[in-house]
């Protein structure tokens, strides 16, 4: 569904500074803090507009996150002001997607992202119907230039698993497995000298089940093609929890 009005300006912003805290030992922001300021404008954006997450915790619903794909052109650096721009983009019967773009305080573009969430209801965990009207009104026409999220193919059959179990720092405050937690324990498969010379490109993650506190896991990564690693986290018996593709670049030093 797209809105044909265009009267009002739909988009959230939000602005922060890339302080030390927020680095890596290359003086970039890092990928998974990244993914927190997006998840966090996001949770901003939809509260300002009455189903954030008080609104749907009344309605005893929750938002989860399905698919993400985050698209860099350039990591932000020590105490650059970031602006991120968010935005709904489609919205369906089960599903709405969100948009997102990352800026400088000069309008230069650091990269995009695309999401796509689901509502399911808190206790059955089943998917419920969303209010297209509702959700309709805040559509906005703002481009977003990067693919959708496409297939990803799995990695646990392609390579042996390291295994992991989930831990209290791994907890949201649905008590699941915190959806940038999987980020941060799939970079920690790379070896630390591959991100002195690669950066990250853009990223593809597939969340495909819930993970609770002591479940165990096992973590896949299996290159797919040259500057492309296939990764998943899979419960024991190898169904998969996440699914995510990696395409990095090289990075001028």
């Amino acid at each position: 569904m797209k809105s044909n009005n265009n009267k009002i300006w739909r988009s959230r912003i939000i602005s922060f500074r890339g302080g030390a805290y927020l680095m890596d030992f290359r003086g970039r922001v890092t990928l998974p803090m990244i993914g927190n300021y997006l998840i966090h404008a996001a949770s901003s954006h939809a509260g300002e507009r009455g189903f954030g997450f008080n609104d749907m915790s009344e309605r005893h619903t929750a938002w989860v996150l399905s698919r993400l794909a985050i698209e860099m052109k350039e990591y932000p650096t020590a105490f650059d002001k970031i602006n991120l721009y968010t935005w709904i983009d489609e919205v369906g019967r089960l599903f709405t997607s969100r948009c997102f773009e990352l800026a400088d305080e000069n309008g230069k573009t650091f990269g995009f992202a695309r999401s796509i969430w689901a509502a399911i209801d808190v206790e059955t965990r089943r998917p419920t119907l969303l209010d297209i009207e509702a959700l309709g009104k805040y559509i906005d026409e703002r481009p977003c230039p990067i693919e959708k999220p496409g297939k990803i193919m799995p990695a646990e059959n392609k390579a042996e698993g390291i295994p992991y179990s989930i831990k209290y720092s791994d907890l949201d405050i649905n008590g699941h497995f915190n959806s940038v937690k999987y980020i941060e324990h799939l970079l920690d498969l790379f070896d630390i000298d591959q991100f002195k010379t690669r950066e990250i490109g853009r990223l593809e993650i597939a969340y495909q089940s819930e993970g609770k506190q002591g479940m165990p896991l096992t973590l896949h990564k299996a290159e797919s093609a040259p500057d492309k690693q296939d990764m998943a986290i899979c419960m024991r018996e190898r169904r998969s929890v996440v699914r995510r593709l990696l395409g990095d670049n090289k990075r001028d030093t």
